[in-house]
């Protein structure tokens, strides 16, 4: 099968280079920006693509909603079968692209959107099969890893580590997607579509790792725990929770052994128990190898991830409840019930009563918008 390829930075060229070697799979054109087409093999314009019978497979490595939407349904409406690594895409055009395979009868497959290497979403798709998925989640996003287990091993600020991770391109420029949570969001909304056939829009929650510092992380470890950027998801009577927040855990817990940029996601199943994956979260040939792992599994007859009628759904966050720990300014820290409090100058450690996870993001955002300073991380013993 002749696969085509959208778009030639850093995944693009893995996988370029990874279907000259695969069984069964062979090299196609490779879709470029005008001025970029500097060999025989690349091309600019999509047309070019869609119109050539000879192109069997779609692999859509370009990033972004759009073109990549556009140019995913025209690939599909010409019979192709379609890939990506594009966690923004499938999130935000899922359903649809999901739709216009099933009525072409091609594949649409994107393991490669969660977890690099990691077949997280692979294995849900063939675990909700046989199986009742209970929960998922874990970490999953390498650049904030990276950099709360820098803070924590290394002893370094925020700043610093930030920077680092920039300078060894596991961040980007603008860090924003990573450390706000919003790319775990979009990966734990994902995770749940394909375990629940529920895609969660309204409701979601996400407090990312900007307002950790060293002061925290010194406080924090000095009481045993370790800090990890956590995505959870599962299912409640009506639908699905989805959300992500700094957890501490325990030290010794599983994810204190997650270190640089790697991810461990995890589900439960009703039968199978607790599965936990653990590898390469981002990179060129990570997940490149997951986008031809899809190719290979076209070869072999898989021509979805979603479950069929997948739709979009309202998450209910205050079904889940947690302890917090809470750095806040000492006058308001009255504003939240807690079980403990320390005080240091101006800045008060809290931990809070059991609190669901709507209540504390809610809190947190109304304390911000009162000119507060806010680090917050729910507890697990």
């Amino acid at each position: 099968m002749k696969v085509a390829v959208l778009g030639f930075g850093t995944v693009g060229v893995g996988v370029y280079e990874m279907l000259a070697k695969a069984g069964g799979l062979e090299q196609g054109p490779v879709l470029v920006r005008p001025g970029k087409n500097d060999k025989p093999f690349k091309v600019t314009s999509i047309e070019e693509i869609v119109d050539d019978p000879s192109v069997g497979a779609v692999a859509e490595v370009m990033g972004g909603v759009e073109p990549a939407f556009t140019y995913a349904a025209a690939a599909l409406r010409a019979g192709k079968h379609f890939v990506t690594s594009n966690k923004a895409l499938v999130a935000a055009k899922g359903p649809e692209l999901d739709a216009i395979a099933r009525e072409k009868g091609v594949a649409f497959l994107f393991s490669a959107a969660c977890g690099g290497g990691v077949p997280f979403l692979h294995n849900l798709a063939i675990a909700r099969r046989s199986d009742v998925i209970r929960s998922l989640g874990g970490i999953l996003n390498g650049t904030t890893n990276y950099m709360l287990d820098a803070m924590q091993r290394l002893h370094l600020d925020y700043a610093d580590v930030l920077a680092d991770a920039q300078r060894l391109g596991y961040a980007e420029a603008d860090p924003t997607a990573d450390v706000s949570g919003l790319d775990a969001l979009r990966k734990i909304m994902l995770a749940c579509a394909v375990a629940y056939g529920t895609l969660p829009t309204d409701g979601l929650l996400n407090e990312g790792i900007e307002s950790v510092t060293a002061a925290d992380v010194a406080h924090f470890q000095g009481r045993g725990y370790t800090c990890r950027l956590i995505a959870s998801g599962g299912s409640t009577e009506d639908g699905v929770y989805a959300y992500v927040e700094p957890v501490l855990v325990r030290d010794g817990a599983a994810e204190c052994s997650v270190q640089q940029n790697f991810n461990m996601a995890r589900y439960e199943g009703a039968c199978a128990g607790p599965i936990v994956l653990m590898g390469q979260g981002a990179g060129r040939w990570p997940t490149a190898s997951a986008v031809l792992r899809d190719l290979s599994g076209i070869l072999r007859g898989e021509r979805d991830m979603f479950p069929e009628g997948v739709r979009r759904g309202e998450v209910d966050n205050s079904v889940c409840r947690h302890s917090y720990y809470v750095r806040l300014p000492a006058a308001l820290a009255g504003e939240l019930p807690t079980v403990s409090a320390e005080l240091e100058g101006e800045i008060a450690r809290v931990i809070t009563e059991p609190l669901s996870v709507s209540q504390m993001h809610f809190a947190a955002e109304r304390l911000r918008e009162s000119g507060a300073e806010v680090f917050f991380a729910a507890l697990r013993e």
